[in-house]
């Protein structure tokens, strides 16, 4: 099931099965307490992220090339960080490049494959750790660079976390669709210009590998998200570096799940 998060022109918001069409059969129900389908139908939506988190984590340095690109050695276990979930942006709405004292001239996109959890996880095996997958979606994850590197204390958080950049979507794809979430193909598309294609298997840590670690004396609670890395081709790696600038369009496209497409504008 492709499930979208839908906003209609009068305000009503809620969760439907995508269909071939374009249209959406209304969900009852909700991520905890399960869906079921009714009769109605509806078209002409905005589509919201289709997850709203509890937590957002990222993992860094999981594409092998990417690593390399970077002049990074493979880690041997999984690098992460925290995103604050204000980040969260819509498909179709824009990434703000912050200004003022929060001003970045190196915002970077990065193409991902966001694992949402269907609830609370905790010590969970390799051999268990999809039967706590609710779904997949389409992830953003938008880096400040001289945030990220230069100006962030030595850690990634502030870089990460402005408002805006995680946008999710468009749709939520569940597993019995995607049986293997390391076999998909990956892609950034960057005006027209195709700057990430790649595919999941290059993870150095699988998905089950990463809900295993992350869960690990740690309660993760529903409606996470993990953030499972970006392949190699970001911004900052190219030469020169290409950045995201106002008036760019920026899509990810990750195979069985879709396009997720942002504008991009200065802050106001």
């Amino acid at each position: 099931m492709k499930i979208v998060r839908f906003q209609l022109a009068a305000g009503r918001a809620g969760f439907g099965d995508l269909q071939s069409d374009g249209s959406a059969r209304v969900l009852a129900g909700d991520f905890q307490t399960g869906f079921a389908p009714t009769e109605e139908l509806v078209r002409d939506f905005k589509l919201l992220a289709p997850v709203q988190p509890t937590n957002i984590i990222g993992i860094g340095m999981n594409y092998r090339k990417h690593a390399e690109e970077g002049g990074r050695e493979v880690p041997t276990r999984p690098m992460w960080f925290m995103k604050t979930t204000n980040a969260i942006q819509h498909p179709g709405e824009p990434i703000v490049i912050p200004g003022g004292a929060a001003a970045s001239h190196e915002v970077d996109y990065e193409a991902e494959l966001a694992v949402v959890l269907a609830r609370p996880c905790r010590d969970a095996t390799k051999a268990n750790a999809l039967s706590f997958v609710l779904g997949y979606t389409c992830a953003n994850d938008v880096s400040a660079r001289d945030w990220q590197f230069k100006w962030g204390g030595g850690q990634f958080n502030q870089g990460k976390s402005f408002d805006t950049f995680c946008p999710l979507g468009p749709v939520l794809v569940t597993p019995d669709e995607i049986p293997d979430p390391n076999a998909l193909r990956i892609r950034s598309i960057l005006d027209g210009e195709t700057m990430q294609d790649w595919s999941t298997s290059d993870m150095v840590f699988d998905v089950p590998t990463l809900i295993e670690f992350l869960s690990a004396g740690r309660t993760l609670p529903a409606d996470t998200v993990i953030l499972t890395g970006t392949p190699h081709g970001v911004g900052f790696a190219r030469k020169p570096p290409r950045f995201l600038r106002p008036g760019d369009t920026i899509s990810i496209e990750i195979e069985k799940i879709g396009t997720l497409t942002n504008p991009v504008i200065a802050a106001s």
